[in-house]
Formats: structure tokens, sequence, C-alpha cells
């Protein structure tokens, strides 16, 4: 496993400015856990009530994997989950334990925070391709967001309203996944309908971090359907992975990687970027408290 060399972070203070970013200042918010206790989880076998965990964007094809991995370890966790629509629901097969809610709405998405211990923010705008396209006559499509459903909408204020309202209930965590290559302002991924996707999901990342909720930040790389728990992960910072030939990762390693920052302290106040040897390479990964431990515990 190897960890890149950590180089200046930037802060955004707009949407088309990257000045450095500041550190944040690392309030620690009290745990209401015993002591010595590693990571949020509590056993319910040890008599303890295992702590719930809401996870939004849970209708997505990363969202998906998060939840239905809390819902298996139902000894640790209690799952929640938070979907846009009754159809995202019903894909998920979501009981009483799924809201409906828009993020853009503060209002909506309360009774879905009410009560949790920690919050995995997984929603994200998803850029659409303008209809028309021929790939046989060459050149590139293009893209666009939906009304109302635009980066700054969704990957700034939606988040913004996520971490409000989890801060507000005194939440003991928050894990936000968010992309690589956001040091980068004219990264591909920030002209996908002139939206600045990277742009505002750094800035939602600053505001979690000067929030001072205990908070892991996720910036996985290029999010590929396969298997997970079959590759060495790798963690960086500053998008120096970008760099290199590993630039990829298994949806379903980034949601274990969620899920197992719940559970060692090591993982609090860390923002790092996530990526994975091909299969085959070097051991997979298991001892990820090493992993987060390996981090430097700055934004």
């Amino acid at each position: 496993m190897t960890t890149a060399a950590a180089a200046t972070t930037m802060r955004l203070s707009s949407p088309f400015k990257a000045p450095p970013l500041r550190p944040p200042c690392h309030r620690v918010v009290p745990s209401r856990r015993g002591p010595g206790r590693a990571g949020l989880a509590v056993s319910a076998a040890a008599g303890g009530s295992p702590p719930t965990v809401l996870v939004t964007g849970a209708g997505g094809r990363t969202g998906q994997i998060v939840y239905k991995k809390l819902k298996e370890k139902a000894d640790q966790f209690v799952a929640r989950g938070l979907v846009r629509t009754p159809d995202s629901k019903s894909k998920i097969d979501g009981g009483d334990d799924v809201f409906i809610g828009d993020i853009r709405d503060p209002g909506s998405i309360a009774p879905a925070i009410d009560g949790i211990d920690a919050l995995i923010i997984l929603t994200s705008g998803v850029p659409k391709m303008k209809p028309g396209f021929d790939p046989s006559k060459g050149g590139r499509p293009e893209f666009y967001f939906e009304e109302g459903s635009d980066p700054e909408q969704v990957d700034w204020i939606g988040q913004k309203n996520q971490i409000d309202a989890a801060k507000s209930i005194g939440v003991k965590q928050i894990v936000l996944v968010g992309s690589m290559g956001g040091t980068d302002l004219n990264h591909p991924l920030n002209k996908l309908g002139n939206g600045n996707i990277l742009v505002w999901k750094r800035k939602a990342e600053q505001y979690l971090a000067d929030s001072g909720v205990p908070y892991t930040i996720i910036r996985a790389g290029g999010l590929q359907d396969k298997d997970g728990g079959v590759r060495e992960l790798i963690v960086g910072k500053d998008d120096e992975i970008l760099k290199t030939e590993t630039k990829t990762i298994a949806r379903a390693d980034v949601a274990e990687v969620c899920i197992q920052a719940l559970l060692f302290e090591e993982a609090k106040f860390k923002a790092f970027d996530l990526a994975s040897k091909p299969e085959g390479e070097g051991t997979p990964t298991t001892d990820f408290k090493s992993v987060f431990a390996q981090i430097a515990t700055r934004f």
C-alpha cells in the first residue's frame, strides 16, 4: 500500500476560482460512546444499541451497495436510506427504513436525518447526454443537467443541507464520497454540461471539514461495476494518483471503505483519494485500520 505525498490543497471561495484551501479547525465533537471503544459500531450482542446510519443517494449504483452492506451487518448498524423518488425506493426493495426526500429541500430530509448517529453522503449531480448524438459521425457527445439538478444545486447546496441537518442533531460522523480531480479546474468532468461538478463537490468537502463534525472524505477514482474485496487499495492526496496508471476502483470497494470508516477512529478527520491496483496485482486489502492510519490528519 502506498500513500502519495501530500501537496498544498486549495480552498474554493467561488465556483470558478481556486485559491488555497485553508486547513479546517478540527473541533472534536464530544462522543456519546463509552471510553476506549474503537469506531462507531456497537455490538448488539454486547448489550449496546447499534448506531443508526443513513445513506443518502441510496438508489444510486454505489449507494445501493452501501445500503445493502449495512443491512447485512444488522448486529453492528441500523441501516436507513434516503432516495428521491418512489421508483428508487422500489428499486432497492426499501421498507420503512427508506425515506423519500429532496436534498435541495431541508424540510423534506429532516425525517430521515432525525435520530441518526452517522451519515454517509452518496448524492451527486448526474449529467445527461443530449439527444441526437450519432457516434458513427464522429465527434463527442454533449451533456446537460436537468433544470434544478445541476451540480451547484445537488453537490453544493444539497450536500450543505445534509451536513447542516446532521450537525444540528449532534451526528457523530459524516462520510462524504466525492471524486478525484478536484485540484484541476480544467478537469474534463468540470466541462460536462458546463457544470463544474468537481468544483462544487470540493466546496462541499471544505464546508464539511470546517463544520466541526468528525468527517471522512473519500475522493474516489473512476468507478467500476466490479466485484469488491479482490484488489489492493491505494490511498493518496491531491490527485497524485491521477499521475499513475492506477485511477479506478470498484464501487463495491468504495462502499466497503465507507462502512469501515465508521469502525475506526483512525478514519476521522481524514480526506483522501482512493483507487486500487488491478486485480491480481498486490494483496487484497483487509486491514482497513492501517489504511486509515497512514493518511495525514488534515483536509
